[in-house]
Order: structure tokens, then C-alpha cells, then sequence
């Protein structure tokens, strides 16, 4: 499996801060749930991470 490898799951994901002060990347997926914690600065790497790989997924179509 790889990042081009399809799948059909369905799952929710919800991004907030916790009353820790860190980002939360909570996925469910039916009796699957996964809680990332991130701090601050990982959460920006990601998000500039999100924006280069929406940027380059446009230049694909």
C-alpha cells in the first residue's frame, strides 16, 4: 500500500487544540479511532506540508 494505492474507508477527521496546548488530528474510521497530538510548530510543518501537496496535486490535473 502507498500513497497512490486506493481504498474504500470511510473515516472523519477533526482538528483542534487540546487543554494541552498541542493540535490534535483525531481520525475515526468505524472501531478504528487514532489521536495524533502535535505540538505548535509540528502542526505548522504540516499544515505548510498540506498546502505544498494541495499546490502540487493542482498542477497534476
Amino acid at each position: 500500500m502507498g500513497i497512490n494505492t486506493e481504498r474504500d474507508i470511510e473515516a472523519n477527521l477533526q482538528i483542534g487544540p487540546t487543554d494541552q496546548g498541542m493540535v490534535r488530528l483525531f481520525i475515526d474510521a468505524g472501531t478504528l479511532e487514532i489521536p495524533m497530538d502535535f505540538e505548535p510548530d509540528e502542526a505548522r510543518d504540516i499544515a505548510e506540508e498540506l498546502m505544498a501537496a494541495a499546490k502540487a496535486a493542482e498542477a497534476v490535473k
